[in-house]
């Protein structure tokens, strides 16, 4: 009564947590994340990190917290137990050389979006291509983006409701497997046209179909181009986007290669036992370079040069100070680092001619006038179709058991026709909202945790870093 105020009632007040304190809760954050890249993060650790005197000090307590109320912690924290998720491969997702690369990606990306047409979570048009101009070979751009996903004839779910006396036997092993090639399109979902379908069903294994190679995914594309250009009377070009894959980067079999060059002349010579001439090659001054003699050579008709005359040709090959040449390549091929003219192949390698020698994918497309691209390495969020692959093997899984393959082949056809077209829109808007992301100078973790923010949407808001530091996530 003295000074006017009346005292505060407590009753029902007593329902907030210590962790309202945001300087305490980023402290324990940081702790766990640090356990989780070495580990596995336990209740147990939010114990420990309490019952330290730095903690008792700041709390000003002299007992830690009980296991149970770590546990309460955690799950306020966002920290949920259970099987880990799969998501970005963060093990190289910021690798110097991988964001160099995605860089340039996302800005041939960013030009190449200008002529898509885009669509927002409801499947309504966001935007028309810009910039076209046919006279000068700027058309349309429809983006189809591949993969392969393998289906398991035992692949159940495994968390389902299950009554403790009738409980279902399980196959002890996954059985046999059915492999899909997809194309997918944010225009009309899996690329098809009248009764012709871009998918391709694999049987892989060696007593079955073998193994689904880079010349089973060029014949892929050749049959996607064909079904695209009757899709759209050629009113229209192609955006291919592949990952980065080993396999998806193989030369044709005829490109220029100097992993395997002899350096000596030799009849009969091709880099694969079998396999075609090396085609000739165009050097820098626009001359065209033939890897092999005229017929009608005096000693040596239609023999492979090797590389001391492809090299001599080209004015580079040269003599050691002992009077000899260069050795056709280093011990084991292991030269010393930064050099460029140790040996016979490793000159050839930094050739310009040979360092540009684009892949059979890129090749075959770019023939027939349309784009090729590959997605970063260890960056599958920017796949929209690894997200169709989610949904659909979430509807094979809950399907009924199946024996056959027949039976088999059926439920995966029917769970691939399942998925709609909004979804996939929606799918493809995810994977522009992190495109835009990396576009602002987000890292991976920020990506996704913006990501679930902005779901709604296409692009990020430009002060998306004053949001982020506002969150504690800068």
């Amino acid at each position: 009564m003295r000074h006017g105020i009346l005292p505060l009632n407590h009753y029902g007040r007593f329902n907030t947590s210590i962790l309202d304190d945001e300087d305490l809760a980023q402290k324990i954050h940081l702790h766990l994340t640090g356990i989780a890249k070495e580990g596995y993060v336990r209740a147990q650790d939010v114990v420990d990190v309490m019952s330290t005197p730095e903690m008792k000090r700041y709390l000003g307590t002299k007992t830690g917290i009980s296991k149970r109320t770590g546990q309460r912690w955690l799950h306020k924290m966002q920290w949920r137990y259970g099987k880990a998720t799969k998501g970005m491969y963060l093990d190289g997702h910021e690798r110097p050389d991988v964001v160099e690369y995605r860089k340039g990606f996302l800005v041939r990306m960013q030009e190449y979006q200008k002529r898509m047409t885009t669509y927002d979570r409801d499947g309504n048009i966001l935007s028309h291509p810009t910039g076209i101009d046919i006279a000068a070979g700027k058309y349309p751009l429809v983006e189809i983006t591949q993969d392969e996903s393998t289906f398991t004839m035992y692949d159940r779910r495994q968390t389902k409701w299950d009554h403790a006396d009738a409980k279902q036997p399980e196959e002890k092993n996954e059985g046999p497997s059915l492999m899909i090639s997809g194309m997918l399109t944010q225009e009309w979902g899996e690329l098809k046209h009248g009764d012709q379908t871009s998918r391709v069903v694999f049987k892989a294994g060696k007593n079955r179909d073998g193994y689904f190679d880079n010349d089973n995914l060029v014949k892929q594309v050749e049959l996607s181009m064909d079904i695209f250009e009757e899709k759209t009377h050629r009113f229209k070009r192609a955006l291919f986007l592949f990952d980065n894959a080993t396999s998806h980067q193989k030369r044709a079999p005829d490109a220029p290669s100097a992993r395997k060059m002899r350096k000596s002349p030799k009849l009969g010579w091709t880099a694969r036992p079998g396999g075609p001439k090396m085609r000739d090659t165009v050097l820098p001054d626009g001359s065209i370079q033939s890897f092999y003699y005229p017929e009608d050579h005096p000693t040596m008709p239609g023999w492979f040069k090797g590389m001391q005359a492809v090299l001599d040709e080209r004015g580079l090959f040269r003599y050691k100070e002992n009077g000899k040449g260069l050795n056709g390549e280093c011990k084991d091929f292991k030269c010393p680092d930064g050099a460029t003219d140790c040996c016979c192949r490793r000159m050839l390698f930094h050739q310009p001619d040979f360092v540009g020698v684009k892949s059979h994918l890129e090749e075959v497309i770019n023939s027939c006038g349309h784009l090729c691209d590959f997605y970063p390495k260890f960056h599958c969020e920017l796949n929209y179709i690894e997200q169709y692959w989610g949904a659909v093997k979430l509807l094979y899984r809950s399907g009924p058991r199946l024996k056959k393959m027949e039976d088999m082949e059926k439920q995966v056809a029917a769970c691939l026709n399942d998925i709609s077209l909004v979804q996939i829109q929606r799918y493809a808007n995810r994977s522009a909202r992190f495109m835009d992301a990396y576009r602002k100078g987000l890292n991976g973790p920020q990506a996704v945790w913006a990501n679930r923010k902005y779901h709604g949407h296409r692009v990020l808001p430009n002060d998306i870093m004053v949001t982020l530091e506002a969150a504690g996530k800068a």
